[in-house]
């Protein structure tokens, strides 16, 4: 495997990480501030720098509603938050790093579509000129991915661009359809 024409076996472990954003699934939070958790792992974070992380991962509104703002303490494992606002705050943690690859894993299924929605928007500029791997069950999460590989129990069933995918029919089609139709119902 190649980053930028070299190749990661020629790179230094610690190296090759420090260009990784990664946001799991299950987030990670400590008993802290939410500014602590945002910048964990970038020294000197300024605010501005913190400020732009929130507005892209959508949680600058609720950051200014709570009552410390970046101050507050979020508890153990992030208690005090919302399952969206947790992984909010992972995608800032992630973004404030500037990672040349950033992985979501399921990042975005704990918010509703309109959230999702404003998110991509604002991750947009951010992927950029970067490598980005979405992992999601949501077909709105990756559709405007270059690349899409569907998986079925682990195998690689088809890969294409979205049109593509729905000009083949199949797995892929289908679950637009359904998740169409589920917006739609939640929408009504």
């Amino acid at each position: 495997m190649r980053l930028d024409g070299i190749d990661v076996k020629d790179v230094d472990p610690e190296a090759l990480r420090s260009h990784i954003g990664f946001v799991p699934q299950e987030t990670f939070l400590f008993s802290a501030t939410l500014r602590e958790n945002i910048a964990f792992g970038v020294k000197d974070a300024s605010e501005q720098d913190i400020l732009r992380a929130l507005e892209i991962a959508g949680l600058k509104s609720d950051v200014q509603g709570f009552p410390q703002g970046l101050d507050t303490v979020v508890g153990e494992r992030g208690i005090t938050l919302s399952g969206g606002q947790k992984q909010r705050t992972a995608i800032a943690r992630a973004l404030l790093r500037n990672p040349q690859i950033l992985i979501l894993d399921d990042a975005l299924a704990s918010v509703d579509t309109a959230t999702e929605e404003m998110i991509l928007e604002g991750l947009a500029g951010v992927m950029r000129g970067r490598t980005t791997v979405l992992i999601s069950h949501r077909v709105s999460t990756i559709r405007d991915a270059d690349r899409i590989f569907v998986l079925d129990h682990g195998r690689l069933v088809v890969e294409g661009s979205h049109a593509e995918l729905l000009a083949h029919g199949g797995y892929y089609a289908d679950l637009y359809e359904k998740q169409l139709l589920e917006e739609e119902l939640e929408s009504a």
